[in-house]
């Protein structure tokens, strides 16, 4: 048997917000969209992801999640979602190799950036 994707799904309080702020600042764009049920499933190259506020059933309860992206070029992308006017931190190398940022969306998901860090002789 063969896996064939995976797509996260983040429960978030208002799908349009989310939908302006993966689409206006992080360079998705919307696959498909359902304004009756809260949903939509961005796109960006061949990574996707669905944001839906029908699945936040406890508003009190907020679930959390943590995306990790992996752009092709993390400084590059670093630029490009800084030229939106999100304030992002700075990038930084972590422990575990990679160069990377990390932001919150809207609804507190938290969105870790980052690309492997070549290893310097």
């Amino acid at each position: 048997m063969k896996m064939k994707r995976l797509i996260p799904m983040l429960p978030v309080k208002s799908m349009p917000a989310s939908v302006d702020f993966y689409c206006g600042k992080l360079g998705f764009a919307v696959e498909n969209r359902n304004d009756t049920w809260g949903w939509a499933l961005l796109r960006f190259d061949e990574c996707r992801l669905m944001v839906d506020q029908s699945i936040q059933g406890h508003p009190g309860c907020f679930r959390e999640a943590i995306i990790y992206l992996y752009p092709e070029d993390i400084v590059n992308y670093h630029e490009e979602v800084r030229r939106t006017g999100l304030v992002v931190p700075d990038l930084t190398t972590t422990f575990y190799g990679l160069t990377e940022f990390r932001i919150n969306d809207p609804d507190g998901n938290r969105l870790w950036i980052g690309q492997e860090t070549p290893v310097r002789a």
